[in-house]
């Protein structure tokens, strides 16, 4: 008669807390096809983490929102293109900001599209999720973003840099996160002072914001000030420390 394998001795309990420590996606699909009970030890790692990442993984729709499905514990979600990142030291050496954001939306954009968001927002999770990173996903619009947003109400923390939103995106943050305390909009180009006044106004507990590379004048970043003095607008270094006209 045949030994059972030491590791097939395993509870499952145990087995998710290993799978819970690789971060590899390609390990755990790899782990999911073993037998039947590593794939329910992957779906109860997946359903006890509290962070996902994934930063230089090449995720499509599909399989994105189906991870994120399986992880009913989820707070923070990292859907960022890691390439922004690297690219950040050499955005100088572009032609302009408009030459960067046509390079990386034909040559790194990233494969997550407005449907997988879509498919993301369905998810058991998304209504607890106080952190989401889009970082530099061209690949997305208002479309996407608004769906998601609007079911994130728990949010508190949100970085869509880099990304082709408008500010109708805004407005949906405005009335869907009461939580958010900060935002980065680095190179958001798109949005203007319209839809940054309705959501400053709106997110009553917004800390910090980061309008680096967007087409707002400066004087609206004044008048933000005007509606909420402690929020910390960066960049740092801004000109905002000017005498308020007297009306």
């Amino acid at each position: 008669m045949e030994q059972e394998a030491e590791i097939d001795r395993l509870p499952i309990d145990l087995l998710a807390h290993i799978f819970l420590m690789i971060t590899s996606f390609t390990d755990l699909a790899q782990a999911s096809g073993v037998c039947r009970k590593w794939k329910q030890g992957v779906k109860q790692a997946l359903a006890r983490r509290q962070t996902l990442s994934f930063a230089g993984f090449k995720m499509d729709d599909d399989s994105t929102a189906r991870l994120v499905r399986h992880a009913y514990s989820l707070k923070e979600l990292d859907i960022e293109n890691p390439w922004i990142f690297s690219s950040f030291g050499i955005v100088s050496q572009l032609a302009s900001i408009d030459a960067f954001h046509d390079s990386s939306r034909s040559r790194w954009g990233c494969q997550i599209t407005d449907n997988g968001l879509c498919q993301i927002s369905l998810a058991k999770c998304v209504s607890n999720l106080t952190s989401i990173s889009l970082w530099g996903i061209t690949g997305i619009t208002d479309k996407g973003v608004v769906q998601l947003i609007t079911r994130a109400n728990s949010l508190q923390h949100l970085n869509v840099g880099g990304t082709f939103i408008t500010d109708e995106s805004l407005s949906a943050i405005a009335d869907s996160c009461p939580r958010l305390k900060s935002i980065v909009l680095w190179s958001c180009r798109q949005v203007t002072e319209t839809g940054l006044f309705v959501l400053v106004s709106k997110c009553r507990k917004l800390e910090s914001i980061n309008v680096w590379g967007t087409r707002v004048p400066l004087d609206c970043f004044i008048g933000l000030l005007t509606i909420r003095p402690a929020l910390q607008i960066k960049p740092q270094g801004l000109p905002l420390n000017v005498m308020l006209p007297v009306v």
